[in-house]
């Protein structure tokens, strides 16, 4: 085979690959493409029969880094610690969505071997399908099998997530628990299948709560679910969990047993704290208040929403207002919680102490 021959040989092998092909010099300036880093430049807007021998791949990688894509300042970094030897190859995942489909990308650089001038092959192949099926795998191990919505293991990572932005911008953070009243008396007499239905239905209530980036609802535990709400005052956190609790009883899901309404009800703690205020708190202490908040709901009556907030400064920590019949403000600090409500006043625990308070004076 002669060389004219052998040299289209070659290029129609390259050009019959899915992945796209470019070959840089050690100024990264394109030497050569291949027919699918045509094509794929074409279908993502670019021009039509683009001239590549000659562009500057780095220029394209700095250019996208300098508009704030990250990926782009990795993908600049890693080619140039192969083409300055540092590394003997780089392999990068990337996203690149299009505005129909999700799209994930692996971006590797090696050294061409051959005797010529030094040059590089830079290589991108579409890993979607082996990425979709790892965020399958991945979203399965942070659900909750049998309501769907997100598991304790998501709960605590989210939470941890939230309170370190708010940290950082200065927002409050509100924590909602949520606990369906007098679950045990309902499994006992309707069953496990009707209480896992239950548990179901409940469930997508608050998934459907859930509008902003910043909201998630889990399941917590058992009966027992949670909701984080980011960026969200004490007030609104409130509202929004009155809202919830009376969705859950409009879901008429009968109840005979134990509880005043006849159907399935819910009681509800909340708690509100802005991190960037509190130095000495943590998010575990935001859910520790919020399941105190929860345990007074019960304490008085259930089906109740009880919110909690931590105040600026220790001299804010008097009463600061009441939204239902059984709500309370209090703060993260050792002086005594103080309470009030239209019933009754008087004096409780600190909202500081063990950041799971799971002890057994808690009915079902």
């Amino acid at each position: 085979m002669d060389r004219s021959r052998t040299d289209g040989f070659f290029n129609s092998v390259l050009d019959s690959l899915p992945q796209q092909i470019a070959v840089i010099d050690a100024k990264g300036q394109i030497d050569w493409v291949n027919q699918s880093w045509r094509t794929f430049g074409e279908d993502n807007g670019g021009p039509l029969d683009k001239v590549w021998r000659g562009t500057s791949y780095l220029r394209v990688c700095s250019h996208a880094a300098r508009a704030g894509d990250r990926d782009g300042d990795s993908a600049l970094a890693g080619i140039k610690s192969v083409i300055h030897h540092r590394k003997p190859a780089f392999f990068f995942e990337y996203p690149c969505h299009s505005p129909t489909e999700q799209r994930w990308f692996m971006m590797g650089i090696s050294p061409l071997t051959w005797r010529g001038p030094e040059r590089f092959v830079v290589t991108h192949q579409n890993i979607t399908d082996r990425k979709l099926a790892e965020l399958k795998i991945e979203e399965q191990a942070i659900l909750d099998g049998l309501t769907g919505i997100a598991n304790r293991r998501r709960f605590d990572d989210f939470l941890e997530k939230e309170w370190r932005r708010a940290q950082r911008l200065g927002h409050p953070i509100s924590v909602a628990l949520f606990d369906i009243d007098f679950f045990k008396a309902y499994n006992d007499n309707y069953g496990h299948m009707a209480g896992d239905e239950c548990l179901r239905r409940v469930g997508q209530v608050l998934k459907a709560a859930c509008r902003r980036p910043g909201d998630l609802a889990a399941r917590y535990g058992g009966e027992e679910f949670a909701m984080v709400l980011g960026n969200t005052e004490n007030d609104a956190a409130r509202g929004r969990a009155e809202d919830i609790r009376a969705a859950i009883q409009s879901l008429g899901i009968p109840h005979d047993y134990a509880t005043e309404a006849g159907r399935v009800t819910a009681s509800v703690g909340v708690s509100t704290i802005r991190p960037e205020g509190q130095s000495n708190a943590s998010a575990f202490d935001l859910v520790d208040a919020a399941d105190k908040a929860l345990y007074e709901a019960k304490t008085w009556g259930r089906n109740l929403v009880v919110a909690w907030r931590a105040p600026e400064s220790h001299d804010q920590a008097d009463t600061l207002g009441t939204k239902t019949n059984a709500e309370y403000d209090s703060y993260f600090g050792s002086a005594p919680l103080v309470r009030s409500s239209p019933r009754k006043r008087g004096t409780g625990c600190t909202a500081k102490g063990d950041s799971r308070f799971r002890g057994n004076e808690r009915s079902s």
